[in-house]
């Protein structure tokens, strides 16, 4: 049987797994983030029973979803690589509505550009590799953007680097593309709260609005038109 590390191939290139692993969205302002939290889980996001498993999954709103990975959302139940990218166009929607440009800055192609931009001018000596693996990879004078756009079994097959090692520089380009964090999104002030009110309560609170704006929302909106599993 084959080695599982030349068979486990998840992408054309390590850029593939990094971007898996970055934020849907980055170069976001704190203010869209803020304003995307607001809008909870908009108007349409797939079925009330989705949006539930993605509150029960730690995903609140559309600004926490923009932030997040990939990966991270596909993991949830019943979610997968068609369904995140459902969310990816919602957001981009949403967010094209708001920000003139905002549907050219986030094509997927744009996105990977910007981020292989942050990799450019690292030397590939800042990865967790040996000098003696680089040199076997003949990367002693690449740059980190020219590993990023390696693939993993082109990689695996020079015999220089182990699954595991692959796996390490895929981690440390995630960081080294990432964005600076913006300003976390902040929960939106329930009317009436009382200051003391701890933020256990407060997040129920906003978790019971927000669902009951979906379900204002699902009723309201015509049969043919609610969104389908």
């Amino acid at each position: 049987m084959p080695d599982r590390s030349l068979r486990a191939v998840w992408s054309d290139s390590l850029m593939a797994e990094v971007g898996a692993r970055l934020p849907l969205f980055d170069d976001l302002s704190p203010d869209t983030i803020r304003r995307l939290s607001a809008e909870g889980f908009g108007r349409g996001l797939l079925t009330a029973s989705l949006r539930a498993r993605l509150r029960k999954a730690g995903f609140p709103d559309l600004g926490h979803l923009a932030q997040s990975s990939p990966v991270a959302i596909a993991a949830i139940r019943k979610f997968g690589p068609i369904r995140v990218e459902r969310v990816r166009h919602f957001i981009l929607d949403v967010l094209a509505r708001w920000l003139p440009g905002a549907r050219e800055m986030h094509t997927p192609e744009a996105t990977r550009e910007r981020r292989l931009g942050r990799l450019r001018g690292l030397p590939a000596g800042c990865l967790p590799l040996a000098a003696g693996q680089i040199a076997a990879l003949r990367l002693a004078d690449a740059s980190c953007t020219d590993i990023a756009t390696c693939s993993r079994l082109g990689l695996l097959r020079t015999g220089a680097v182990t699954s595991g090692d692959v796996d390490h520089v895929v981690a440390t380009l995630t960081h080294l593309a990432r964005a600076s964090d913006p300003v976390p999104p902040r929960p939106l002030e329930e009317a009436g709260a009382a200051p003391s009110c701890d933020a256990a309560s407060a997040a129920a609170r906003r978790a019971a609005l927000l669902a009951e704006q979906d379900r204002e929302w699902d009723e309201a909106a015509p049969i043919a038109r609610r969104p389908q599993t």
